[in-house]
Formats: C-alpha cells, structure tokens, sequence
C-alpha cells in the first residue's frame, strides 16, 4: 500500500493506493480479507466505520443458526438437495443457491478451525437441528452469539496477519471509472475539524463492499444503533439491486435492540399497550381472541413462528399479533410492552389465564421443560436464565419493569446483484454479506451467515485468481468529481438549527409506515412521491457542528436507498403481487385478517408463479429508480468429469467464467 496526496479546490487531501479495499469489518468482510491474505493477496486494506460495530458482533437470539450441509448422521444429504432447500424459497437463482449449498461445508470447517465453538460429538460428529424452511438437520449454532464468536475469530486471523485497517472510517462514496470500481472517499471521523474536513481517498483495483443490511431506514429496527448500512452508495453509481422488497420483520426491543424470540415467547409474557406517557394500560390482545387459551398459545408459538409470516394469519395464527401489535403502534400512536412479571389477564369473554388449558403444543413444551409453574419471570428463570441477564446487562431488569417492543426490521433477504462471482454489474465490486441480494422470498434460518462466508470466499478466489485491470490514467479526473461533490455539500451544510435527525426521522417513519411488513397499494404511490421530493432536500439538510458530519452524508445515502426499496415494492404491487415472505399487502376485495378488524384489514393472498421471476432495479439517468422482472434461472448442471474441470482449473479458466447478474 502507498500514499500520495490529491489537491482540490486548493486543499491537500490523502490517497491510499492498494490493490483491494475492502469495506466494512463484519463476519463477510473479515473473512474475504483471510481468504485473500490466504491466497497470497497481500495489498489489501480494509476500511470501516468502527471494528466491531456492526450487525454480525451485535447481534444474535436464543441460538443464533449457522446452516450448512448435513455433516453427521444416518440421513443422506447432498449439495443439491441443499440447493434445492434454498432454490424452493422463490425468486432465487440456481447457481447461487448451489454454489451457497456446495461450500458451505468448506466455509464452516474454516470457521470451526479458526476456533469458533460449534458443538460435536464424541465422535466427531457435527449434529444438527431443523430450522425454519428446513427439511433435514442441517442447522447448527454456537449459542446466542454465534455471528459474534465469527467476528472475534476472523478478527483475530485479521490482526494476526497484519491486515491494515482504517477504523473510524465511514465510506461516503465509491469511485466508478468507465464502468469498473476504482476506489472509495473516506470520512476520518478523528479530522472532522481539519481543513479536509476528514475526507480522504482510497484508489484500488477491486472494492469489496460488505456494508451489510440497510439498519438506518426504518423507525423501528432491530439492527444496532451503530449500523446504518449503506446500500445507497452503490446505487447511487449504478448498481443493479435484486428483490430489495423482501425482508424479514419480527418482534423486537426497541430500547436495547434484540429480537424476542424463543423462549421470550414460549413463556408467555402478558401484552399491554399504553398511551405515550405510559398511562391508559390495556390488555389489547383480548378483543381479538376467541379464548385465553388460544391467545396464550399464540404467544408461545411466536417462539417458535417469530418472523411475521401472512401465512400464519388465517384461523388465529402466531402472526395476528404482529399485526395487533403494529395497529397498537404505527396507527393508533401507542407504546406496547411485554411484561414478564405478571401472567396474562383475561377477561369474562376469553376467561382467564391457566397453563392448564394451553393447547397440547405449548403445554407439553412447558412441561418437559418443568416450567408449568408461576409466572412469566419465573418460568424464564427457569428456562433461559441467560435471556433475563441479556436485558440486565443492558440496563433493563425484568423482574421490575415491563419490555418496550415494536415490529422491526430484522433482515434484508434483497440487496445488490452479484453474478457467480458475487461481483455486481459494476465490474470489480464484490457485494457481499447481508448487501449482497442472493436470498430470495423464503430462505432457511441460519443461511444468511452461510452465505456471507461463501460469498466472501468467492469473491476472495475471484480477485486473487483473475488479473487486475492495472491503474489507468483517468482515475485522478474521477476521484476528483465525486470529491469535489462531497467537499461541496459539506461546505453548505452547516446553519444555526441542526436539521440532519428531523430529516432521518422523516424516511425512517415512512418506512415503517409503507415499506415495513404492512404494503398498501393505495398509499405506496403518495410515499414513493414523498420519497423523491425528500431526495431533492437532502443537500440542503444543516448542520449545527462537524460532529454532525458523519450523520448528514449517511442521510444523504440513505434517503436515496430508501427511494429504490419504496420503489421496487410499488414496482411487485403494480404487478399485481400479493402476500409473501414477511409482509401483507392490503386489498379491500382480500382476505380478512379477522373479522373484527373491519374492511380495512384485507389483504391478498400470495400470487405464488412471482416466484418464479425475481425483481431488479437500478437508478435511471432520470434519476428515478426503474424495476424490472427477470426469470429466475434454474439450478444448473455442474461440471463433473473430473480431467475436464482439473484441466480448467489448472489453466485458470474457471475464474474467467462471469455468469449473469
């Protein structure tokens, strides 16, 4: 790696040259860096808002899933039958699902080597478990916080090899030249007051982008406070996006972001909602239900049904809550809170709350788990004591106080398009990690951290096995234009009156209002309107300090993305797309969610041949995102006469194979 300077509007400004920069210092990005080191790829540097801020190190559930190929037992498995596991989802391309399902066996060695605590045993057995969309055992874990031993693993490969990396870094452009990634703009947040303003310059060959999900577009989110994604960046040069209307929504904390899934549910905690300033108390599950018994069970089962899922709406299913939850929250202004210290009250319509009238599935559950005892506190001490010393750690006491929640943003199964490579339609940048949109409508739990290693390890043979573009004389031309549009709306954005958080709060809200998992075709048009007269506002947004530096340019990404997914879901409605995945699509003419709820809560049905198309969209040169619909294409045949593919793999020629975006 080398260093110069490059001088605009009179000001010297830093340029780190190297081969390949990659962003972000999540479980994707880590690995991609060992794997390149590995492969002898040593001019490498990764640069990241802050080692150990993102999503993979913050986050996890009562036993975070790792999925990967069956490796133990008696069942037969192989890379096909995975492939297809993960191919059956919908919208998803063959290839990527069977390259994901091919290596994923090798990925999960390589994290079990570098000392990550997946569980086997006594003779050497990597057992499993099913998850969600699941049919053998393919899924395993290594507890609550199996994404985060990823991370402190690869970091610590990382640090081993002595991988420089620019922390404290936010990425606040790319740097396209004819066509091809050439680089990235910096923001050094500990020279916000120099006369750079903290900006600096990164000229490479390839750019790995693994900036994860888009955690800063949605009011109510579960992704952590300190990840915002960045998505928008790539957008806004031209890369092509894939399925961004497909994301997971569940149940969550909204003070200390974690998902309440598991055995948070199966205890079956008392749901109220109150007014802003926490008076108003009331049960509001009870006008819904048709028995204590039925609401109970509900709530157990969203232990088990924790993503919201339109396909356990009909005849009281798990998911009614969720839309309960989101009319307490979103439409009527109230706070909900799951309270742990007392059980369920009922009322004379619904009776009152006994375990002994759960239903076979949650009372069996219960009792071979001795907790048909006491209250919901009491049942989770005895359960997951671990789960109540989460909350504490984090300054909340369940046995004294009732938890916030909200349906939240959980997951991105969309994102940017990549080819068999994981290389985006921009040539040399490698998408990879939750950004990178390889999932389609239904993936199995777990196969979002599987395919963040496989894909960082693809793009790592890729950009070690293929020859470099070499360094061309018109980079300097193209840096400069982004910087200097950079340079220029950080010289307008400071004023008297900070604006830069009433302007996130503003696409936040709509976000959740219209792009979260409740879509109204009659109201997405307004938002999407909305959404680009926002866009035009966003170099006008003033700052009352340099500290706010860093939270204005994230803005002005993130509004842009949150303009493509508005975008792209309004692109599916006007298809005529019903409910799928995690989200219901409202239609007067639909199903009722339940009667009770009136007219206004229909919705329609999933419109299931959809699947087999999957959704791209890419800023026009109206700049206006523009969506268009692609076949899925079919798991493919995969080369196997062994002198053939030896042959190509001697002569390099399999890494000369592009395959389509």
């Amino acid at each position: 790696m080398t260093d110069h300077t490059l001088i605009l509007e009179g000001i010297s400004f830093p340029v780190y040259q190297v081969d390949t920069i990659i962003v972000g210092s999540g479980a994707a990005s880590l690995n991609c860096a060992v794997h390149l080191h590995d492969y002898g790829h040593q001019d490498i540097a990764l640069i990241t808002e802050k080692v150990g801020g993102g999503t993979s190190n913050n986050t996890g559930s009562d036993k975070q899933t790792y999925y990967k190929l069956s490796l133990s037992g008696k069942e037969p498995d192989s890379p096909y039958d995975m492939a297809r596991s993960l191919f059956d989802g919908g919208a998803m391309h063959g290839e990527l699902a069977l390259i994901e399902a091919t290596m994923s066996a090798q990925e999960f060695f390589h994290l079990a080597q570098i000392g990550v605590q997946f569980p086997h045993n006594s003779l050497g057995g990597y057992v499993g478990y099913k998850t969600d969309h699941d049919p053998r055992q393919r899924a395993t874990s290594a507890g609550p916080w199996t994404s985060h031993q990823m991370v402190q693993c690869l970091l610590k490969e990382v640090k081993g090899r002595n991988i420089p990396i620019f922390d404290e870094h936010d990425v606040v452009s790319l740097i396209v030249e004819d066509g091809r990634a050439a680089g990235v703009i910096g923001l050094d947040k500990n020279k916000l007051n120099e006369e750079t303003f903290g900006l600096c310059f990164f000229q490479a060959n390839q750019v790995v982008f693994g900036v994860g999900g888009p955690g800063g577009l949605y009011k109510t989110s579960v992704y952590p406070d300190c990840h915002v994604g960045a998505i928008g960046l790539a957008l806004e040069v031209g890369a092509v996006a894939r399925n961004l209307t497909e994301s997971q929504y569940g149940l969550a904390s909204i003070q200390f972001r974690w998902n309440v899934s598991g055995t948070y549910q199966q205890v079956i905690p008392r749901y109220i909602s109150t007014d802003r300033d926490g008076h108003d108390e009331q049960e509001f599950l009870n006008d819904y239900f048709p028995t204590m018994s039925k609401l109970a069970t509900d709530v157990f089962l969203k232990g088990y049904q924790w993503p919201f899922d339109p396909r356990k709406i009909p005849d009281y299913g798990s998911s009614l809550i969720d839309v309960l939850v989101y009319i307490e929250t979103v439409i009527k202004g109230r706070r909900v809170y799951m309270d742990f210290r007392c059980n369920p009250l009922g009322d004379e319509r619904i009776g009152a709350f006994s375990l002994d009238d759960l239903e076979p599935e949650a009372y069996t559950y219960l009792k071979n788990s001795e907790a048909l005892f006491g209250s919901p506190i009491q049942r989770l001490e005895k359960m997951n004591p671990l789960a109540i010393e989460l909350y504490r750690k984090n300054g909340i006491d369940l046995y004294q106080e009732p938890l916030e929640v909200a349906v939240c943003s959980q997951h991105n199964n969309g994102g940017l398009a990549g080819n068999l490579w994981w290389e985006s339609n921009i040539a040399g940048l490698y998408p990879i990690g939750e950004v990178n949109g390889s999932h389609g409508v239904y993936r199995p739990g777990g196969s979002a951290l599987n395919s963040g290693q496989v894909g960082s390890l693809r793009a790592a043979q890729k950009i070690s096995h293929a020859p470099a573009p070499g360094k061309t004389a018109g980079w300097e031309k193209a840096a400069g234009e982004r910087g200097k549009a950079m340079l220029s709306f950080i010289q307008h954005l400071f004023g008297p009156v900070s604006t830069v958080t009433a302007f996130r709060e503003e696409f936040q809200s709509r976000m959740t209002q219209y792009g979260a998992h409740i879509r109204d075709p009659r109201k997405i048009e307004q938002a999407l309107s909305a959404a680009y007269e926002q866009c035009s506002r966003a170099a006008e947004q003033k700052a009352a300090s340099r500290r706010e530096i860093p939270l204005a340019l994230q803005n002005r990404h993130l509004v842009l993305a949150h303009a493509a997914y508005l975008q792209a879901i309004a692109a599916y409605l006007q298809r005529g797309g019903g409910s799928r995945g995690s989200y219901l699509v409202m239609d007067p003419q639909g199903q009722p969610v339940i009667d009770q709820l009136g007219d206004d809560w229909r919705y329609k049905p999933e419109v299931a041949p959809l699947r087999e198309e999957v959704l791209e969209t890419r800023l026009g040169a109206d700049q206006r995102f523009h969506s268009t619909w692609k076949p899925r294409r079919p798991l493919p045949e995969e080369p196997s006469w062994f002198e053939t593919v030896w042959g190509k793999f001697l002569s390099k020629e399999i890494f000369q194979t592009k395959g389509d975006i």
